[in-house]
């Protein structure tokens, strides 16, 4: 089996470190709390916490349910998926559940489709047909509340709910969850400041409601190590300089180290090295792989737009981006112009900004930028 896996629940024996992030969540779960989950985008938050959901202590003792947040656009796909990740939950857990989850939903009830071959319930409702999500969101919280065992929900990307058209969801949310104490929650989030600001700004509903978990890249003093031990047990060889030089290049983005190395792993064969040669043409292959949806998405991006993420590209951590200098290197227009497009960019989620400091959270799509801009370039 590649070891290196990047899809999926990830066994015990292939899941690098977190010990002591793991450690917290389950014992604070345990001890009735809930947890922000903070970090960048593809550093491990989702694998965490379903490494965590798989904990003996956590699968035996509660019913867990994962909602990804990304894609919803409003208060009515929040509920509806929501709804479904419960259902589901239920229906491979406990029947008896589901029954009662299914008899409480009575703003959608009706519109539960059943089985023919085992008469149970599905989940047939279509998106369009939750015309009143408040009253099903209500009925979703009550039925977790009076749940025969304790229940824990995660909201990956919760800085989403701050986008939708719906005035005051927070507010919404937090009047039903700080009732529930048959509930813990996990509230995930790649947006850094908007998502602590929930949690942290007194003005906000959510303030001091949880504990507040800051995820950072896995330290190069484990990866390393646990990199070479696969390798070795495969009986394939690889050298640490050129597994470090893998971490350094993505600054320890545990998606991307990893997406190396699985194909990596494949390339060579037991009793074979894997060369800084076959990670060079490994990289040259994800970008390519990757390339089809970048060159989709610029596109659709307007000139000056675009000129601007290849300038943040090039720079890798851009600074004073509206400065006469940086305006000056990069042939950009005025500093009007990049004050909008980088409005627009950080709109789009292609650019990010931390103490005023411009970089493209998307490594791979940065690195896909800078060999577009020089195709000889060489990363490793």
């Amino acid at each position: 089996m590649n070891p290196f896996i990047i899809t999926g629940s990830i066994p015990r024996e292939y899941f690098c470190d977190r010990q002591e992030e793991s450690r917290r969540i389950v014992s604070g779960i345990a001890g009735g709390n809930s947890f922000c989950l903070l970090s960048p985008r593809r550093l491990g938050k989702s694998k965490l916490v379903k490494y965590c959901y798989a904990d003996e202590s956590v699968k035996q003792a509660y019913y867990t349910f994962y909602i990804d947040l990304l894609h919803t656009k409003s208060l009515r796909e929040f509920t509806f998926y929501f709804g479904q990740a419960v259902f589901n939950e239920l229906y491979s857990r406990s029947k008896k559940m589901l029954s009662a989850f299914v008899r409480g939903l009575k703003s959608i009830n009706a519109r539960l489709g059943f089985d023919p071959m085992t008469s149970m319930p599905v989940f047939s409702l279509e998106l369009g047909e939750m015309d009143r999500p408040e009253y099903t969101l209500e009925e979703i919280f009550t039925c977790l509340e009076h749940a025969d065992r304790p229940c824990v929900v995660t909201f990956d990307e919760f800085q989403q709910i701050g986008k939708y058209p719906e005035r005051n969801i927070e507010a919404l949310l937090r009047s039903h969850i700080q009732h529930l104490s048959n509930v813990r929650f996990i509230f995930s989030g790649s947006e850094y400041h908007t998502v602590s600001q929930m949690f942290l700004s007194s003005a906000r509903p959510f303030y001091n409601s949880v504990s507040i978990l800051e995820l950072h890249p896995i330290k190069p003093s484990v990866y390393i190590p646990f990199v070479l031990k696969h390798f070795s047990e495969a009986g394939k060889k690889i050298l640490p300089g050129d597994v470090s030089s893998v971490y350094d290049l993505f600054g320890g983005n545990t998606y991307c180290i990893q997406k190396i190395f699985h194909e990596a792993f494949d390339a060579v064969s037991a009793g074979e090295e894997c060369s800084i040669s076959v990670l060079r043409q490994t990289l040259d292959d994800v970008l390519e792989e990757a390339g089809t949806g970048y060159r989709m998405i610029l596109s659709e991006i307007p000139t000056r737009q675009k000129e601007l993420l290849y300038a943040i590209a090039s720079e890798g951590l851009a600074e004073k981006i509206m400065g006469e200098n940086f305006i000056r290197k990069y042939s950009l227009v005025s500093s009007s112009s990049v004050q909008t497009s980088a409005a627009r960019l950080k709109k789009m989620e292609l650019i990010a900004a931390n103490e005023g400091k411009y970089y493209i959270p998307d490594v791979l799509f940065r690195l896909y930028l800078q060999r577009l801009a020089d195709p000889t370039k060489n990363f490793l």
